[in-house]
């Protein structure tokens, strides 16, 4: 969206077919856009942990932000991260979410979202007590795993990936289903290098974060 403006009048078109319960404007002002009993068109076709619909599933927090502008992604501003966590004290409170299902599009739909982005501050989010994070990880010595591969690790590092949430299949190959979950695990997880490889680094991440 070119800015807030683009994105309330699209979020509020019903010809868009596209809605969130929340939009946070940059400076931290939310518009309350959809009542939070009622389901939002934000997610779309998408899988976290067996749920097969998570629009009905899920509150949808949209926010307002430039993306990928000029092949660049600018952090997310302070007021708006700020307003983001009051609001998700205040969400999670009433309905009694779960820390760690304070998600991402990409998350859940990957491959076809990669929303809020590599430049969104997991770390600071999880550290006011919402998403998961893991870090202070030393990174084990194994092979990569590549587009593929069907290396004897390839499943039980599937099966890892599914056991967190994702909406993946354990066969034992490195396919393209599985490139585009560990890249939005990467984007969401390991934004220094985002590439579907699982090196070293993203597999110990991975079964760092099955064992929390």
């Amino acid at each position: 969206m070119a800015d807030c403006d683009a994105a309330l009048a699209r979020l509020c078109d019903p010809a868009a077919k596209v809605s969130a319960h929340y939009l946070i404007r940059r400076d931290g002002h939310i518009f309350h856009l959809v009542d939070e009993v009622v389901r939002a068109w934000h997610a779309g076709v998408s899988y976290w942990s067996g749920e097969v619909d998570m629009n009905s599933a899920s509150i949808g927090i949209e926010l307002d932000h430039d993306g990928h502008k000029d092949g660049k992604m600018e952090a997310f501003p302070e007021a708006q991260m700020a307003a983001l966590i009051t609001l998700l004290q205040e969400v999670t409170a009433r309905h009694s979410i779960a820390p760690q299902n304070i998600l991402g599009h990409s998350d859940i739909a990957p491959g076809r979202k990669i929303d809020p982005g590599e430049a969104f501050d997991w770390a600071a989010l999880h550290k006011a007590g919402f998403g998961l994070w893991v870090d202070n990880v030393k990174t084990e010595h194994v092979l990569p795993l590549a587009t593929g591969s069907e290396d004897k690790a390839v499943a039980p590092l599937q099966k890892a990936l599914a056991a967190i949430g994702y909406q993946i299949t354990a066969d034992g190959i490195y396919g393209p289903q599985t490139r585009a979950v560990i890249s939005v695990f990467q984007r969401h997880f390991r934004p220094a290098k985002i590439d579907g490889i699982a090196d070293a680094e993203t597999q110990t991440l991975v079964y760092a974060l099955c064992r929390l």
